[in-house]
């Protein structure tokens, strides 16, 4: 090429994916790393044919200038770091944050999956969090995703080949300038530009919730657009479509929450009593929260706002469990603060059928309400009590009355009619001049009591709870009068009855109450001798870290002073309260009965064990109460209870896929390698049974319950006792004849419990039709003949993995064998677990056949037994 020659030397560079695509030149600089960059190194002209050549040149030089144009608007991606303009494309690998940098919107796969989802998640955690998919029900196949906003304001997620995949919209606008700006609360919104109205926009993710609800979402409906805000859990932890779980407000009537698994009704929440929903006691205002519930002409919806310093959602998990959950960046995880749905006996909607109240601490937990009677005694019976209750006395309009019911969930309000501003006075004559209206309350309970709600129909799905707010039942006036005062005979010889019973009635409960109190005297005497205090519980080391200690004071606000409605269970140690602390921690109280024969060496026990161990398996105790005659050992609360509860019966097994009872069986495995290898102390739990794990939100296994613990010296390995506790089926055979325990002793147990998970059924008290082996024998049974899968139970039989399936099997055989040398410590089992690698053959395993009575008692002979009986286990912490 000649000196007057003109040269132009264009570079284009292409560059890594990143958030923008912007130019680099020597005159335009990029705000980030470009997709793509374009360069002059210089243009050179030969001064001989510069005036020749001056018209070609310029002309060359716009062009060029134009085409760098186009491809500037056809690649930008974004302008700004929270906002995406119509000139812009978010791709796969870039990102949007927020102004606080709080959010993040990007593209993400979850698990193993090559799918990819746009989405967003918590940016200032190390846990990534997702609170929001777009394409949950279409995920890209490849890389190449790309979000754009459409000029009439339409959020387009395309595949590479361009089809849509997603759309925020389906309706068009016009003249409007959209941006798209992922806000600092976590809501992705599109507004116009030019509008000076920045709180209004044209589309908003909240309007479209996932599995999470954040502060300043709605749950609800607007009346004037019609959208509806539905709250929908994902399918598992690594699918994001949608699941079987779907909370909505129910505007039908007064509005109420409902949770359905698919087409059925799950759970209800009651309608607003002015702070929180009846039938959420939980629910309540804290200093760092608000509920807020809406109900107006254009919208119905309830919103919660949180302090700005925390970090917190309401999370919907898979399998329907609802909790808020804080964000605490010590322990760099969420912790949940407060259950909202808590899953018990009485949870399912509409349970005991209408006109009939559940009590979850009773037995049965269906009972017809006052001057009701059960529709189908036979179906009740046999406690099946859909059917409900019907009255005893027909009503008679015009000469009917009330009964006050208090310490409910108000009934379904579906059928129902409302008035803001009537008081109970006028809401009462509303109900009795209607012949339909079989019940009244009102609204509000604030302010002594405002509003009118008027049933019209059966009422159903009424349960026991904590709650202040009083419903008027119709009833006949001949009931009302049962109801109120005794029934009284005419005659003297009745009259002499009614005294004689009063009388001996009186005699009985003084006497009971001498022989309370002399025990209870004799019971602090005896606990004076013991010197019960942390210093004799730590045994004076000094190097012991100091557990906390409650005042009374605080644990009783915490469980209502110790009311019956939060009452989870009872065992041999006490009653166990659930409790909720000024903060909003959830806790479970150990309570010591009065009447416990071995509350006070339990108490020691577990103090001794559990306070210097810590680890994800096992149940963290908070601390201890120690008050006079009070004794409370205060743990970290578990939403799911226990794991018989679950795997023994028909309808909550179906909680457990196959995935989630293998997760439990490593949760087990690794929380008793811990105690009898990992932890500074050698402890052997002596007690470990399906009652004795619990579950934590998430489904996460805990062993609980050391009351019965042996702590060992680094170089011991077993001991011997002359006093046997434990609980039938899950006690080894040198344990139980010759009161050896050790290590292995725990291994037995446990492989009793991976049976138990694997087929739903007791060992002890299991039974089939062609033999009379327990669970034990006929997995071993099955075993030779090769036959192992159908010891799996029907729930999942075909969702399980064969290989993991037959593997944990061929584990729990090899830890039930007769000899404790025989079985693997729980190092191997862990590893065995783990790894893929060649099993031994089992053994014949210990107690291969039912035990007779005789051999009951023959063993009872042998050995003085304190045993627990796993049958009785409570629903919390299951004591003995």
């Amino acid at each position: 090429m000649g000196e007057d020659d003109l040269q132009v030397f264009t570079e284009i560079k292409i560059r890594p994916k990143s958030c923008k695509t912007v130019f680099s030149s020597d005159t335009i600089t990029a705000k980030k790393k470009p997709l793509l960059s374009f360069h002059f190194s210089g243009i050179r002209v030969g001064s001989s044919q510069l005036k020749s050549r001056e018209n070609a040149l310029m002309k060359r030089f716009l062009m060029l200038l134009l085409c760098f144009g186009s491809l500037f608007s056809l690649f930008t991606s974004c302008n700004a770091a929270d906002t995406l303009t119509i000139t812009e494309a978010l791709r796969d690998g870039d990102t949007i944050l927020s102004a606080g940098g709080m959010f993040e919107l990007g593209f993400f796969s979850l698990g193993n999956s090559n799918s990819r989802y746009l989405g967003i998640w918590y940016k200032k955690i190390s846990n990534r969090t997702f609170v929001w998919v777009a394409n949950r029900n279409a995920p890209l196949n490849s890389t190449s995703g790309m979000l754009q906003v459409s000029s009439d304001g339409i959020l387009q997620l395309l595949s590479d080949d361009g089809d849509t995949i997603w759309s925020s919209s389906s309706v068009s606008l016009r003249n409007i300038a959209p941006v798209a700006q992922l806000l600092d609360n976590g809501n992705l919104v599109v507004r116009d530009e030019r509008s000076t109205d920045k709180q209004t926009f044209i589309w908003q993710s909240f309007d479209y919730p996932g599995d999470t609800f954040l502060p300043g979402m709605k749950l609800g409906k607007d009346l004037v657009t019609g959208v509806d805000r539905r709250w929908l859990s994902w399918k598992s932890l690594d699918d994001p479509s949608p699941g079987r779980y779907t909370a909505w407000m129910d505007t039908n009537g007064f509005p109420q929450i409902f949770v359905g698994e698919g087409e059925d009704l799950y759970l209800r929440f009651g309608p607003w009593n002015g702070q929180r929903f009846s039938g959420m006691p939980n629910l309540r205002a804290n200093p760092t929260s608000v509920n807020v519930f809406v109900l107006n002409q254009r919208e119905i919806y309830y919103s919660y706002e949180i302090d700005s310093s925390i970090i917190s959602r309401i999370y919907m998990n898979p399998e329907g469990g609802v909790a808020r959950m804080n964000w605490v960046n010590h322990t760099q995880s969420w912790f949940p603060v407060l259950t909202l749905a808590p899953i018990d006996s009485c949870s399912a909607y509409g349970l005991c059928g209408p006109y009939a109240t559940c009590n979850p601490n009773s037995f049965p937990v269906c009972s017809c309400m006052g001057g009701f009677e059960p529709k189908r005694p036979e179906e009740w019976n046999v406690a099946y009590w859909s059917s409900g209750c019907l009255r005893r006395t027909p009503l008679d309009c015009g000469n009917d009355g009330f009964r006050r019911i208090s310490g409910v969930k108000l009934p379904d309000t579906r059928h129902s009619w409302f008035n803001l501003s009537m008081t109970l006075g006028e809401c009462e004559m509303a109900c009795k001049m209607n012949c339909s209206c079989v019940a009244y309350a009102n609204i509000d309970i604030r302010n002594g009591g405002s509003g009118c709600l008027l049933w019209f129909d059966e009422l159903m799905d009424i349960r026991d709870y904590d709650e202040t707010q009083d419903l008027y039942i119709r009833m006949a006036v001949s009931e009302l009068t049962s109801l109120t005062t005794p029934e009284s005979g005419s005659s003297k010889k009745k009259q002499m009855i009614i005294a004689f019973v009063s009388t001996s009635l009186c005699l009985v409960l003084v006497g009971l109450s001498l022989a309370i109190y002399a025990r209870s005297k004799k019971k602090r005497s005896y606990m004076n001798r013991q010197d019960i205090n942390v210093d004799s519980v730590n045994e004076g080391r000094k190097e012991d870290a100091e557990l906390p200690s409650f005042r009374l004071s605080k644990i009783a606000k915490a469980t209502s002073n110790f009311s019956i409605t939060n009452k989870l269970g009872e065992g041999g140690f006490g009653p166990v309260y659930k409790g909720v602390l000024d903060d909003g921690q959830e806790i479970a109280v150990k309570r010591l009965s009065q009447t416990s024969t071995q509350g006070i060496d339990e108490f020691k026990n577990e103090i001794r064990c559990i306070a210097k161990l810590q680890h994800r398996n096992l149940v963290k105790l908070l601390g201890y109460c120690i008050r006079g005659d009070e004794l409370m050992l205060i743990y970290e609360y578990m939403a799911n209870k226990s794991l018989d509860l679950i795997i023994f019966d028909e309808r909550q097994s179906s909680m457990l896929d196959w995935p989630q009872r293998f997760r439990i069986i490593h949760g087990i495995a690794r929380g008793l390698l811990y105690l009898h290898q990992d932890s500074r102390l050698r402890v052997i739990h002596r007690d470990l049974k399906a009652g004795n794990i619990l579950l934590d939100y998430d489904m996460n296994p805990k062993i609980s319950d050391f009351g019965l613990a042996r702590r060992f010296k680094g170089y011991e390995t077993e001991a011997k006792t002359n006093k046997v506790v434990g609980s039938y089926g899950y006690i080894s055979p040198e344990y139980a004849v010759h009161g050896l325990f050790s290590v292995k002793s725990d291994v037995f147990s446990f492989g009793v419990l991976v049976l138990e998970i694997v087929s739903g059924k007791k060992n002890r008290g299991f039974s089939h039709e062609e033999h009379s082996d327990n669970l034990l024998g006929h997995a071993w049974r099955l075993y030779k003949e090769d036959r192992s899968l159908e010891l799996a139970s029907s729930q999942i039989r075909d969702k399980c993995i064969d290989s993991e399936l037959l593997r944990s099997i061929h584990i729990g055989l090899l830890c039930v064998q007769q000899h404790a040398e025989d079985r693997p410590s729980m190092a191997s089992v862990v590893v065995m677990l783990d790894n893929e690698s060649t099993l031994p053959p089992p053994k014949q395993p210990a107690f291969f056949t039912q035990l007779s009575l005789h051999e009951n008692n023959a063993i009872n002979t042998l050995a003085p037994t304190q045993i627990s009986i796993d049958d009785a286990t409570i629903t919390l912490l299951d004591a003995r």
